[in-house]
């Protein structure tokens, strides 16, 4: 993650100030609409809050995002008017410890609608410095050395969808009923696509691969695989030389067939180590944005992709 690139608390103040002055009449009338029983005006920080809460709200909801479609989520800055929006926003939907400059807008901003995913399940640390193979010890949302990549587990998704339904029954009492059916409908939708990882992944002949982002972590103790990161978090991370040694070593010892990049960062790394080790590339994506380039036009869809990428790269029987 690049730190040098993260909004100053300071800074960040100044720019709620200079957003609050910067919003539209739009803006304002979209608040005022949903006192007189309009749809809620939700706020999502990246692509996974956003699917949860257009899936959970449906038609009671406007949902904006402040990550826009092909934007890296961990190095977003915010515009003075994002910023602004967050205070006349209804309800802010967001994951904490995946974009400090969300973080620090939200806890500035003093908004009461504030939802953060990562306090709705169990956060674990999966050693992704070092690689991302270690299971983790549990720890609550807001502790260091947590890995926030929750929604890549479709089981501890689902727990954040239920908890998301709840907060919006909240939100707005007046449509409980269709939140908890929707909430109900998207948990089936994840019970299923649990069952398809468990039975897909059953028999593989490796249980190892091999990333350039290490968000998988949750993925891989649930299915009982092993990620191998090739530089940590940051998929623009350069590896150290010994990190490219280790990875040569793992690739031959546990078989591994497949280098996996992502979308939404550069394949250099992927390809020069795959060229090295005489392995293929593939794309295994981290879901934090969808773009034209995903294999899928949403969550679902594109974690089916990877589930069939991860079946090919292990050898599925």
């Amino acid at each position: 993650m690049n730190v040098s690139r993260l909004i100053p608390t300071a800074a960040v103040a100044g720019a709620v100030a200079l957003g609050l002055t910067a919003l539209t009449a739009c803006s304002s009338s979209d608040a005022a609409d949903h006192k007189n029983g309009d749809k809620l005006d939700v706020v999502a920080s990246f692509y996974p809050m956003q699917f949860l809460a257009e899936q959970i709200g449906g038609e009671h909801v406007s949902v904006t995002t402040l990550t826009k479609p092909g934007v890296e989520p961990h190095d977003l800055e915010l515009s003075p008017r994002q910023i602004g929006g967050l205070t006349d926003a209804d309800y802010i939907l967001y994951l904490k410890g995946i974009q400090p400059a969300v973080d620090d807008a939200i806890g500035q901003s003093g908004a009461k609608d504030a939802v953060d995913a990562a306090k709705l399940t169990t956060l674990e640390d999966h050693g992704t410095e070092a690689g991302g193979e270690e299971h983790g010890h549990e720890h609550h949302g807001d502790e260091a050395g947590a890995d926030p990549h929750i929604w890549l587990d479709p089981v501890k998704y689902a727990e954040v969808a239920k908890g998301v339904g709840k907060s919006m029954e909240k939100a707005d009492p007046d449509h409980a009923a269709d939140y908890r059916k929707n909430t109900d409908a998207l948990v089936g939708k994840l019970d299923a696509l649990d069952k398809a990882y468990a039975d897909g992944l059953k028999n593989t002949a490796t249980k190892t691969f091999i990333t350039t982002h290490s968000a998988f972590g949750y993925l891989a103790e649930r299915y009982g695989l092993t990620q191998e990161g090739i530089a940590g978090v940051d998929p623009e991370a350069e590896p150290s030389p010994a990190r490219i040694s280790e990875i040569h070593t793992i690739a031959e010892k546990d078989r591994a067939t497949t280098v996996f990049f992502e979308t939404l960062a550069s394949d250099r790394t992927a390809k020069t180590l795959a060229k090295d080790t005489g392995l293929k590339t593939d794309v295994l994506d981290p879901l934090e944005g969808i773009t034209p380039k995903s294999k899928g036009a949403d969550y679902i869809e594109v974690m089916r992709s990877n589930l069939a990428a991860l079946q090919k790269a292990l050898g599925a029987k």
